[in-house]
Order: C-alpha cells, then sequence, then structure tokens
C-alpha cells in the first residue's frame, strides 16, 4: 500500500554532466575549444559542453592518451570532431556516452582501449556498429508499470538487449544524495526494480545510469 504522503517519479536516464576547469588543458581557435588534455584523478569523467565561455568542439590528439584511471567519459553534444588517439590506451574505460550525433572521429581513437562501449541516445544520428573500433549501444531505458505493491515500490525497465543500467534514489533534487538501489542487466530487454526504503522519506527520485 502507498504510503500517505510519499511521492515516487522516475526520471529518465542520464548521463554525467559537468566538471571543474582545472581539470582541463585546451586551446582556443576561432572561437571554440579544443580539450587538449586531461588533469583530474580520473574515474567517471564529464567533459563540459561550455568553457569560458565558448563552445567545446574538439576532443585533440591524445587527449586522455594511456590515461589508466578513466572509467567512463561523458561527450556533450556540443563535440563535433575526436582526433587521433584521443582515448587510446586506457583500459580501465568501459563507456564512452555520447549526448549528441556521433562525431568525425579520427583513427586509433580508441586504440587498445578493449572494455570500452560506446553509448549514444535515442534519436542521435551517425552511429554505426562498430563504431571507432568499438561496440556500440542506444542508451533508451523506460520506466514502465510504474506502482508500489507490498510497501515496496518499482518498476519494469526496458530498452536496448543486455544493456546494465544502475537505478539509484534521492530524496532531494536540489542535492547530489544519489545511492545506488539495484543493478538490471536488461536480458532480452527487459528488467525490474523495486525499493523497500522509499516510504522511509515524504519523496523519493528515481534515475538510469549506465552500469559502467
Amino acid at each position: 500500500m502507498m504510503k500517505r504522503g510519499s511521492l515516487a517519479v522516475v526520471l529518465t536516464g542520464v548521463f554525467l554532466t559537468g566538471s571543474v576547469h582545472a581539470q582541463w588543458n585546451y586551446t582556443t581557435n576561432n572561437g571554440a575549444i579544443t580539450i587538449t588534455g586531461y588533469t583530474g584523478s580520473g574515474g567517471a569523467v564529464a567533459i563540459p559542453g561550455i568553457l569560458n565561455g565558448l563552445s567545446v568542439a574538439k576532443i585533440g590528439t591524445n587527449a586522455f592518451l594511456r590515461n589508466t584511471g578513466l572509467v567512463s567519459v561523458t561527450v556533450p553534444n556540443t563535440v563535433a570532431i575526436i582526433e587521433l588517439g584521443a582515448f587510446a590506451y586506457c583500459p580501465s574505460l568501459t563507456g564512452a556516452c555520447f549526448k549528441g550525433n556521433a562525431p568525425s572521429i579520427g583513427s586509433s581513437a580508441f586504440d587498445l582501449s578493449t572494455n570500452a562501449t560506446v553509448y549514444y541516445l535515442p534519436g542521435t544520428t551517425g552511429w554505426t556498429n562498430p563504431w571507432g573500433g568499438r561496440p556500440t549501444v542506444c542508451w533508451n531505458p523506460t520506466a514502465r508499470n510504474l506502482g508500489a505493491a507490498s510497501n515496496q515500490f518499482g518498476s519494469d525497465i526496458t530498452g536496448s538487449s543486455n544493456l546494465v543500467i544502475v537505478v539509484e534514489a534521492c530524496t532531494n533534487l536540489a542535492g547530489n544524495g544519489w545511492v545506488p538501489v539495484s543493478t538490471n542487466t536488461l536480458t532480452g530487454g527487459v528488467s525490474s526494480f523495486s525499493d523497500r526504503e522509499w516510504t522511509n522519506s515524504p519523496a523519493r527520485f528515481y534515475r538510469f545510469r549506465p552500469g559502467l
């Protein structure tokens, strides 16, 4: 039974956003930014779409070359070009998530980054499988049959077959308190999740992110 006053909202699937300026080496050419290097600690990295008020249009040659700490990277829809070796020799890289159409890609951009999968959004164009030598998957999880039963909130999740999804929850969208609820593999394009904790707060929000 639904707890009186409680609210559960499932958001669309998300990629990471934002990153601090101090992590980036870049050049400016004709009013656009080229990322030439990354100086952060690795992990899940989101390339910004804007730096110093200018659009980030290019990931330069060898920008992330041999970055052993890079686990995932989100590329904004402003990027139109990825140059030679941009993400090469990154052994821990499991996912490159693109928010826009397929950029022009240089040779060996993902050379020897053999664990990487490229994720792209529905409605974007130019993607092939493989792309840049890496397999591609459409990131299209959808929540269906939302509801509460036996003091649990849950839903079915549909999308690309074998897509790995982490369901996260928070109680305040203004904060950063997202916590994982479950990890789901869409075997045959479908899975489901449930959350016993949803009645412990007046509102609880959910989102899907790639299980990288």
